[in-house]
């Protein structure tokens, strides 16, 4: 290497813009979001203190435009009183908001001085009126993509406060940016800041003859106030979480000073993980202190700050991890209550079709009130439907639900809807009334009865409760109740097989008489059984592990028809014992069939 070339090595110098125009080009066209310019607008004039702000989108000599009117203090004044528009022109990236700021001014938030060049993503030229001590009204006018200015005197009378902003006419691709859009996107974006201002902002969308009232974006769910403090060395983060059922829309933005800079923290690279993605947590988090990218305000710089208020989230984190933990097992508890009660009335409903001399493992049909002749299943049923309600005195003493009064008549079924009956024998079957709530109807119902296809005799055809006598052989007969009450007729059908033989009853065994189980899981991944009947507590023990409750789990109708086909399963197996394999599966499509029907 020469002495010449060891004496450049140590060359040193200022960098410095080598095209002005072209790098103010560059920072005009940075802000790709015209909703968040248009933001941009508002902002500056919470700003200069605006109480009231009105945004207008409209049409006028065949141009679209979008306009700005504010009560604030206006432009800047320079020494002669008039609005210091040169200033704002000739001084890009030295914004006077900084000097404010520096002088002591509180709650301003822009700091570049790039504000109004973002004019550029929303229509091709910009004007921006205010008034001078002088009681004139001076304006700057802007045209995209060139870099002049003209600052004129206006003809018109305009109120001592405020400024006017046009954007005319609208790019192509936003002329279609409707008045609920912008009331949308402020809601949110500046949620904090119209709240804390107390600025009224209202759009006028006179194409679509709509006007909105911008109000702060208001939260779902639970406002969590026991969360851990987020401190960092430079502030401490301002937190409004609220955990609310599960769904995917719920996001947590990530603010600064009360404007959102991110929709969602997940955006963020290493903040995609539970709780922020788990779709229970919603809210803000507000870092006064974090650094924003110049250009468009809507990215934060990757420095040590910012790595200070990931730390600082890190115990909030482990605590909503519990409390979303406590509410998915709240949740899962209330669900599992909903199946269950689903599940036991859609099975009550199936056993009242089928026949009762086949299906009495469980003692479904007494209601859990053995030795009581004078209560019928029916009557239980529609106890059990009530739920919870008032009561009332019966003159002998008994109280009733109050929902258990019937209304007028809605339909009618036979139980059982299914039998099997041997030849020559009989067969009791019941008309079973209701109203349109599944309430049993007892008051002024006439019966008729009749055989529609098949053989058979039916006796007392006229009352609530008759006695089918069956044919010498074997067959399948339909029979007909008809309901009258008043105007309205019902009618319900019913289905009597009659065989050579019946099957082996299956009563006895262990738990026999015990009413409908109730339901529990265990995890058990890996192995190959779905369920177990426990007889001693009378359970349906339920592998969640296995991967076809995985599967169903995924749909809420899913996941209740396959504990529901489990509950079958169990019933067939302990109700049929001994019986051959494949009168099993008959019996579980049967009872499965008449089940789900009736789920719900």
């Amino acid at each position: 290497m020469t002495k010449k070339a060891e004496g450049r090595a140590e060359e040193t110098g200022r960098l410095r813009i080598g095209d002005v125009w072209n790098a103010i080009t560059i920072i005009a066209m940075s802000q790709s979001n015209p909703l968040k310019a248009v933001a941009e607008f508002v902002e500056n004039s919470i700003d200069a203190k605006a109480r009231h702000i009105t945004i207008i989108r409209g049409k006028e000599k065949g141009k679209t435009y979008l306009r700005i009117v504010d009560d604030g203090d206006g432009i800047p004044r320079d020494e002669q009183g008039t609005p210091d528009f040169k200033y704002v022109a000739t001084h890009i990236c030295d914004s006077i908001k900084r000097r404010m700021k520096k002088e002591g001014v509180e709650g301003i938030q822009g700091e570049f001085g790039i504000g109004l060049l973002s004019f550029w993503t929303v229509g091709k030229e910009l004007t921006l009126s205010s008034s001078g001590e002088d009681g004139h009204v001076y304006e700057i006018r802007m045209v995209k993509e060139k870099p002049g200015f003209t600052v004129r005197k206006r003809r018109m009378l305009l109120a001592d406060k405020g400024t006017e902003l046009t954007v005319t006419p609208l790019l192509a691709g936003i002329r279609q940016l409707s008045g609920d859009k912008i009331q949308w996107y402020l809601a949110s974006e500046l949620r904090d800041r119209i709240r804390t201002s107390g600025v009224d902002i209202k759009v006028i969308d006179r194409q679509a003859r709509k006007e909105f009232k911008v109000e702060p974006r208001q939260f779902e769910g639970r406002l969590l106030h026991e969360l851990p403090v987020a401190r960092t060395p430079y502030g401490d983060i301002y937190l409004e979480l609220y955990l609310a059922d599960a769904n995917s829309e719920r996001k947590v933005g990530v603010h600064r000073s009360g404007t959102r800079v991110l929709e969602s923290i997940c955006d963020l690279d290493g903040m995609r993980h539970e709780p922020w993605t788990s779709d229970y947590i919603e809210g803000i988090i507000d870092g006064a202190f974090l650094n924003l990218t110049p250009g468009t305000r809507g990215g934060i710089i990757h420095d040590e700050r910012l790595s200070a208020f990931c730390s600082a989230l890190r115990p909030v984190e482990t605590r909503l991890l519990k409390l979303i933990k406590e509410q998915c097992d709240a949740e899962d508890q209330r669900a599992s209550k909903r199946i269950l009660k689903s599940i036991q009335k859609a099975l009550r409903e199936a056993l009242l079709s089928l026949p009762s001399e086949e299906y009495d493992w469980f003692d479904v049909r007494s209601g859990g009130r053995r030795g009581s002749a004078s209560v019928s299943l029916v009557e239980e049923m529609a106890a059990a439907e009530a739920g919870e309600g008032g009561v009332l005195e019966h003159p002998g003493g008994e109280q009733k639900q109050f929902f258990e009064h019937e209304g007028p008549l809605f339909s009618v079924r036979i139980s059982p809807a299914s039998s099997v009956v041997q030849v020559n024998a009989e067969k009791n079957l019941r008309a079973v009334p209701r109203d349109k709530t599944r309430r049993l109807v007892e008051k002024n119902v006439v019966f008729s009865w009749r055989v529609l296809e098949g053989d058979g005799s039916l006796s007392n055809a006229e009352g609530e409760c008759i006695t089918f006598s069956a044919p010498r052989t074997p067959g399948l007969t339909r029979l007909e109740v008809t309901a009258v009450q008043g105007d309205v007729t019902c009618h319900g059908e019913a289905l009597v097989t009659i065989a050579e033989s019946l099957l082996p009853q299956g009563q006895s065994g262990p738990g026999a008489g015990k009413g409908l189980p109730s339901y529990t899981f265990h995890r058990a991944p890996g192995e190959l059984w779905r369920s177990r009947y426990d007889a001693e507590k009378n359970l349906v023990v339920i592998n969640n592990g296995h991967r076809d409750f995985v599967y169903a789990s995924r749909s809420t109708a899913r996941k209740l028809r396959y504990i529901c086909r489990l509950f079958a399963k169990e019933l067939v197996y302990r109700n049929f014992p001994g019986i051959p394999p494949e009168q099993l599966l008959e019996r579980m499509i049967e009872l499965s069939l008449y089940t789900e029907e009736n789920l719900k």
